[in-house]
């Protein structure tokens, strides 16, 4: 995918789940506005002319509609199995299950989205790209800023106090023993920021190679939308297979992570967490059925 619209989805993504995991009406709004909100976020990175201003809007109402019919019903399905599981230990390969599954949803969010990035991107023009470039530069030098060019101590305290945050929004305050078996998963973590920066570098020049390919070339749609779904899937599996062995080891270190941490919550802070996840699937039974 390209590097932009990932990070698109993703928004769309999260601003589903935040309005259900939340529970939040400001969220929830967020969502609800997304397409006007999504206009100006890709504004930022490409700053649209007024030719282009009312395709782009269509196609981003267009995967909102979309998004709201079809996706949101299956994160309150999801919920609903992670409700099932809170009451009880769970295992490493259980929660790599279900975060899968979440993997398979974006992936679906993706695909509806090719057509709408292959019928776009041939309007973009030269200096566009050139300011697209210079975004992607910046983004590359502030996540260097936060998470290379630090040392190690720092780099885990941010991992754990990142991590923290959200398990507490789950279970509420972790004690003293739980914070501890988190931080020993923090530090058995094999993120390595650099990594991460090298396949960010890495997506950004694809993307920025594939949409010169798409701009002026005078392709047939069904070839355009090839060369997304081709982008779309080197995001998804890197080329380099130590990338991909480097996504595979996090993932599993992640699952770890989370299975470790709600092993060792109490009865109370798991029937805080049903409780959340009970509402949470009635936000998103309302966002649904506002269209």
């Amino acid at each position: 995918m390209t590097a932009l619209a990932s990070k698109l989805l993703r928004i769309i993504g999260a601003l589903a789940l935040a309005a259900a995991l939340g529970g939040c009406s400001a969220i929830k709004l967020g969502y609800n506005n997304l397409p006007e909100l999504a206009w100006w976020w890709l504004d930022g990175y490409l700053d649209f002319n007024d030719d282009q201003r009312v395709p782009v809007r269509e196609e981003l109402t267009r995967l909102h509609q979309w998004h709201r019919a079809n996706e949101l019903p299956r994160y309150a399905e999801l919920l609903a199995r992670v409700e099932q599981m809170a009451t009880a230990d769970v295992t490493p390969e259980q929660v790599c299950k279900l975060a899968e599954e979440g993997r398979i949803r974006f992936l679906a969010l993706a695909v509806q989205s090719e057509a709408s990035i292959a019928s776009i991107a041939p309007l973009f023009t030269p200096e566009q790209l050139r300011h697209l470039a210079k975004r992607y530069e910046r983004n590359s030098r502030d996540f260097r800023k936060d998470w290379v060019d630090v040392s190690p101590g720092e780099r885990r305290e941010r991992q754990f106090k990142r991590i923290l945050e959200r398990m507490e929004d789950a279970y509420g305050r972790l004690d003293d023993a739980q914070r501890t078996v988190l931080r020993q998963r923090v530090e058995a973590s094999r993120f390595d920021p650099a990594q991460v920066l090298s396949e960010m570098q890495r997506r950004h020049t694809d993307t920025l190679q594939t949409l010169r390919e798409l701009r002026g070339a005078g392709l047939a749609p069904a070839e355009a939308r090839l060369k997304v779904k081709a982008l779309v899937d080197r995001g998804q599996l890197p080329p380099d297979a130590g990338a991909r062995r480097y996504r595979e080891q996090v993932t599993e270190d992640n699952c770890a992570l989370v299975a470790a941490v709600h092993n060792v919550t109490t009865p109370n802070q798991r029937q805080s967490a049903v409780r959340r996840l009970r509402a949470y699937q009635r936000d998103l039974a309302d966002l649904s059925a506002a269209r």
